[in-house]
C-alpha cells in the first residue's frame, strides 16, 4: 500500500462535494472486469498496427553517470534495501533487496547493452514490427560543461538503431525516462538543482538538439517524457526516487511540474523543426501512466469524490495542459501560461496496468490511501507484484483519452509481473488486454495504433529492484544474463503476425 497526498486543497474540495451530495454524480466503482461484447471469432486490428515490446536504458543497460546511479551507490553505501510487506512498499530511500546482487549485476542491469542483438532478434523472431528503447541523457552528456555529445555514446545507439532497422523493427525512442546526468541535479548559483535550475532548459535543449541531429530521420517515433506524473510524485513528493524530496504535494513541485512540460514543448518543437529540414517525419508524445482509480467503499462519499478528483489530477492534468497550454493542477490555485506548449502532441501515449483503490482515511486526512488490491475480495485475480488484474480499466482509459483529445493512441506500456516460465497469469493478461485494446477502437471509437508490452525482458524495476519479474523473456541474472522466452512469446507471437487475437480469446 502507498499513500497519495494530495493536498489539503484537494481533501477540501473533495470534501465540500461529498457534503453536497456531488458524489453521487461521479462514476463510481465498476463491477465489470471485461467490457461486454457480441463479437465473436477473430478480433482483426487495422493494417499497419505496431506490435512492440519496450525497454528503457537505466533498467536494462549499464549505469551510466546519472542521479539514479549516484542514488544507487549512496543505497549500498548505507546499506538501504529495507524492502515493505510487498512490493511498491520500498521505504523512501532504499532499494528493495539491492545488496543481495553481485556488483556485475548492480552495474549492467540486464545486460541489453552487450545482449542486444539477440534481444533484438528474438523480438523480431516474434514476429513484433516496434520496440521501444530510450536514449540516456547522462550516456551522451556524461559531464558537466559538454557542449557536444560524447561519441562513444552516439555510437552505442547507432549500433542498436542499425540493428533494429536490419530486423525491420520500428524505434519508438523516450528521451527522458526518469533519468538525468548526476551533473544536472548539482546546485545552481541560487541553490536549485535538476528541473528547478535556471540553467535547465538550456541543458535539456542542448541534449534534444544532439539527438535530433544524429537519429533524425532514423527514428520517426519520438516519446519526450515517460510517465511524468509517476516521476512527479515519486520523486518529489513521495520521495522514493531521486532526488528523494518530501514536498507537500504537486502545487508544491509546480516548479518542476512547469518546467517539465516546458521541456516537452522544447523537444516537439526541436524533433519537428529537425524533421523538417530534412523533409522526414517526427510523430511526437508523451506517455501518461493512466490508471482505473476506484473508490475501495463505493457508498463512501469522501472515497469516491476523492476517487474522481485522483483521476483528474493523475490521469489527465499534465495532457490537458499540453492542449490548452495552461498548468491547472486540480483542486488547487496553480493556474500557468506556459509558452508554446498549446497542441504539442501528435499523439497521446497510454501506459495502463492496474486498478488503483482510493480509500479516505482520517488519521492522514491529505493522504488518502492507495491500494493495488481490495483486502474485501481475496478471489480477485493479481500479479505477483499483488497488483489487481481489471483489463476494462484499458478500454476505459483509451475511450476517455480519445473522446478528450482527439488524436492517435499509443499503448506503449501495458504488462504483467508473473515470474513462471509456463506464465499463465502473463499469457491471460495479455490476451485479455488486447481484447480490450480491440474493444476500444471498434466499440469506443478509439483510433488505437499501437500496442507495445512491458517490457521485452526482465529488468531492475526502480526501488522494486530485480524481484518483480515483467519480461517477456527471462533473464538469469546469476548466469551472465542468460535469456530464456517465457510462453507467452508464443501467444504475443500469434498474435503479431496474424494482427489479430485468435477467437479463443475472443471472449473473456
Amino acid at each position: 500500500m502507498m499513500r497519495m497526498r494530495i493536498g489539503i486543497a484537494v481533501l477540501s474540495a473533495a470534501l465540500a462535494a461529498a457534503a453536497a451530495g456531488l458524489y453521487l454524480a461521479t462514476p463510481g466503482r465498476d463491477s465489470l472486469t471485461a467490457t461486454p461484447a457480441a463479437t465473436v471469432g477473430a478480433l482483426r486490428f487495422p493494417p499497419g498496427f505496431y506490435w512492440g515490446a519496450a525497454i528503457s536504458g537505466h533498467q536494462a543497460e549499464s549505469q551510466q553517470p546519472s542521479d539514479w546511479t549516484a542514488f544507487e551507490e549512496d543505497v549500498m553505501r548505507e546499506r538501504r534495501f529495507a524492502s515493505g510487506e510487498a512490493y511498491g512498499t520500498t521505504v523512501p530511500g532504499h532499494i528493495r533487496d539491492f545488496g543481495r546482487w553481485s556488483e556485475t549485476v548492480r552495474r549492467d542491469k540486464a545486460g541489453f547493452e552487450t545482449h542486444y542483438a539477440e534481444d533484438l532478434a528474438a523480438a523480431a523472431g516474434m514476429g513484433l514490427n516496434a520496440v521501444r528503447i530510450s536514449i540516456e541523457w547522462a550516456r551522451l552528456f556524461p559531464r558537466a560543461g559538454m557542449t557536444e555529445p560524447a561519441p562513444e555514446g552516439i555510437a552505442y545507439y547507432q549500433r542498436v538503431l542499425a540493428e533494429m532497422k536490419a530486423r525491420r523493427l520500428t524505434p519508438f525512442v523516450t528521451l527522458f525516462h526518469y533519468v538525468a546526468p548526476r551533473w544536472f541535479f548539482e546546485p545552481d548559483a541560487r541553490g536549485r538543482r535538476g528541473w528547478e535550475r535556471a540553467d535547465a532548459l538550456e541543458h535539456w535543449g542542448r541534449f534534444v538538439a544532439a539527438v535530433a541531429e544524429h537519429f533524425v530521420p532514423d527514428v520517426e517515433q519520438w516519446c519526450t517524457l515517460n510517465e511524468p506524473m509517476v516521476y512527479l510524485y515519486s520523486g518529489y513528493i513521495d520521495g522514493v526516487y531521486p532526488p528523494l524530496e518530501h514536498r507537500a504535494d504537486a502545487a508544491a513541485a509546480a516548479d518542476v511540474y512547469a518546467a517539465l512540460l516546458a521541456a516537452h514543448a522544447l523537444a516537439y518543437r526541436t524533433l519537428h523543426r529537425v524533421a523538417d529540414e530534412r523533409h522526414a517525419r517526427a510523430n511526437v508524445g508523451v506517455t501518461q501512466a493512466a490508471q482505473a482509480f476506484a473508490p475501495l467503499r463505493n457508498w463512501h462519499p469522501a472515497d469516491r469524490a476523492i476517487a474522481a478528483l485522483v483521476t483528474q489530477a493523475w490521469n489527465w492534468d499534465f495532457l490537458d495542459a499540453i492542449r490548452t497550454g495552461r498548468l491547472r493542477i486540480a483542486a488547487s490555485d496553480v493556474d500557468r501560461a506556459i509558452p508554446g506548449l498549446a497542441g504539442t502532441q501528435d499523439y497521446v501515449g497510454i501506459n495502463y496496468y492496474t486498478r488503483v483503490y482510493i480509500r479516505g482515511d482520517l488519521a492522514h486526512p491529505t493522504a488518502p490511501a492507495v491500494l493495488y488490491r481490495d483486502p474485501a475480495h481475496p478471489e480477485e485475480p493479481v500479479n505477483d507484484m499483488g497488483w489487481t488484474i481489471y483489463p476494462h480499466g484499458l478500454y476505459t482509459v483509451l475511450t476517455e483519452a480519445a473522446g478528450r483529445y482527439g488524436k492517435p493512441l499509443f499503448i506503449l506500456e501495458n504488462g504483467t509481473a508473473d515470474r513462471a516460465l509456463d506464465d499463465v497469469v502473463r499469457q491471460r493478461y495479455l490476451a485479455a488486454h488486447v481484447r480490450e485494446a480491440w474493444l476500444a477502437i471498434h466499440q469506443g471509437g478509439a483510433d488505437v495504433r499501437a500496442y507495445v508490452q512491458w517490457s521485452l525482458i526482465d529488468n531492475f524495476e526502480w526501488v522494486d529492484g530485480f524481484g518483480p519479474r515483467l519480461g517477456l523473456i527471462a533473464v538469469d541474472y546469476e548466469h551472465d544474463f542468460a535469456r530464456t522466452p517465457r510462453a507467452s512469446v508464443a501467444l504475443y507471437g500469434e498474435i503479431a503476425r496474424s494482427n489479430s487475437l485468435p477467437d479463443r480469446y475472443a471472449r473473456p
